[in-house]
């Protein structure tokens, strides 16, 4: 007869045991706290929508990471959330219609239907934050500081920080008046920086001599801050779009810098990641010894004209998970205080001060294997002198 193993998780979710599910804990409530400082409100979007309004804005990618189903009172669509931006970007623009700049962060679940990285996780435990209604350097440096603070807090080290615009590269694109499947075509060479299949590809569409160039350049235009002066030297031929959105990306690492003196940015001009979802500058943390970023954001200014009511908008978001793992916070798990299995009224009440005062109290079970230490116990409680009190073991 054929075993079962009915235990098993698919692939990609896992599941969080103790005592790894408290420390977690721990680091949302950190994380949430630290959000609400800044003057973030906490919204939390349902798990699952229909799937039109999950989807606004997102591209391509985010639809062929999303798990479909059918609603079986609506007949409609409806997908699983594979990022909680959207959602957000609907409470902002739909639900609460405020003019005033709008702070909200989030902390759920998603869930995707392939990991990023092989053997990685479908399920990541994600939160973020959001500033809607202003658009300017300030509220995208605001956002950047609040990532880096969220992986301090996580006790994340050795982060380094790249960032890019989109529109350098889409005014690049304009510019040289490409179509659409070029477009497609120059986008996957950069992408996976492939500087011989660039070479080929601009040649055979007999672009100018000023044109090639530029490309050429862009996709090692990577460094720490002299990557400016040498942008403006090789894009002097670039339209004004590309330089506008040269000079934003500079004036908001320069205003970082003022906030952070600490930060560690660097640039690379081609980083196209969220290229057809972005509007303006874009960010990913990154540190030694993983292949993926492990905290990504920037502008996307137009999400929620889909909802009725585009505003300007910027927000990151990473996964709790990843920073657990990454990060060297403290073991403090917490001791308990093993009590007797007694019907003793002064015992009750004393077991019921110790957890009002955030004492963790395990009692003591009829028959039970395992001695108080068994239990996570570094304590009990003991009767002396007709006295319940606490005594180390």
């Amino acid at each position: 007869m054929k075993m079962k193993n009915h235990w098993l998780l698919p692939e990609g979710i896992e599941e969080i045991l103790p005592p790894q599910a408290a420390q977690l804990e721990d680091l949302c409530r950190r994380i949430i706290d630290l959000y609400k400082s800044w003057g973030y409100q906490l919204v939390m979007p349902p798990l699952i929508e229909f799937l039109e309004s999950l989807l606004t804005g997102t591209g391509e990618d985010l639809d062929l990471n999303t798990f479909k189903l059918t609603d079986q009172l609506s007949g409609r669509l409806m997908g699983i959330r594979a990022d909680t931006t959207p959602q957000v970007a609907r409470i902002d623009a739909h639900n609460l219609k405020r003019d005033l700049p709008t702070r909200l962060c989030y902390l759920g679940t998603v869930l995707h239907t392939r990991p990023e990285i092989h053997g990685g996780s479908r399920s990541p435990l994600q939160v973020g934050a959001e500033l809607y209604g202003h658009q300017g350097k300030e509220s995208d440096a605001e956002i950047l500081c609040l990532m880096l603070e969220t992986l301090k807090i996580a006790g994340v080290t050795g982060v380094h920080v790249d960032l890019s615009h989109a529109g350098i590269y889409q005014g690049l694109v304009e510019q040289s008046r490409l179509s659409e499947e070029q477009e497609s075509d120059l986008f996957n060479v950069l992408q996976r920086k492939a500087g011989s299949e660039l070479q080929e590809l601009i040649k055979a569409w007999s672009l100018p001599k000023k044109n090639r160039d530029m490309f050429l350049y862009l996709i090692n235009a990577s460094g720490d801050a002299s990557v400016f002066r040498e942008a403006n030297r090789n894009l002097a031929a670039a339209s004004a779009k590309v330089r506008r959105c040269l000079k934003e990306l500079q004036s908001v690492a320069e205003f970082v810098q003022k906030q952070m003196p600490e930060a560690p940015l660097y640039f690379d001009l081609a980083e196209l990641r969220g290229y057809h979802y972005h509007t303006g500058i874009v960010f990913a943390a990154y540190v030694p010894g993983t292949g993926q970023g492990i905290a990504f954001g920037g502008r996307y200014d137009d999400i929620g004209h889909a909802f009725g009511r585009a505003r300007p908008a910027t927000g990151f978001s990473t996964d709790i998970k990843t920073l657990l793992a990454l990060g060297s916070l403290p073991n403090t798990e917490q001791k308990g205080i093993y009590a007797p299995c007694k019907n003793d009224p002064a015992l009750l009440k004393m077991i019921n001060k110790l957890r009002c005062a955030g004492e963790i109290v395990i009692s003591e079970l009829p028959g039970q294997s395992g001695k108080a230490k068994d239990m996570g116990c570094d304590r009990k409680l003991v009767r002396r002198d007709g006295v319940w009190k606490v005594v180390k073991l």
